[in-house]
């Protein structure tokens, strides 16, 4: 390992992350800190991404509504 650090080094960092980001915020931060990890290793191994599915098809969307206009076409507004 290139760093030697032992458990009084580990604990003082813990402390410093924890007053940084205090204690509500840690588990998400924990969280970022693996998936970009397991994203690097990813990575460097040379996987590919895996495709994700799409969130809804153009068969499940509901079609658009075409809006109506009010007025004829070609006609102008007039003014009294």
């Amino acid at each position: 390992m290139p760093f030697n650090i032992g458990l009084p080094e580990m604990a003082i960092i813990l402390v410093i992350v924890l007053l940084v980001f205090g204690a509500n915020r840690l588990p998400q931060v924990g969280n970022a800190l693996g998936k970009s990890i397991r994203e690097f290793k990813r990575g460097m191994a040379g996987e590919e991404e895996r495709p994700t599915p799409p969130a809804a098809t153009a068969a499940q969307l509901p079609p658009p509504e075409v809006a109506q206009s009010t007025s004829q076409p070609g006609s102008t507004p007039r003014e009294s």
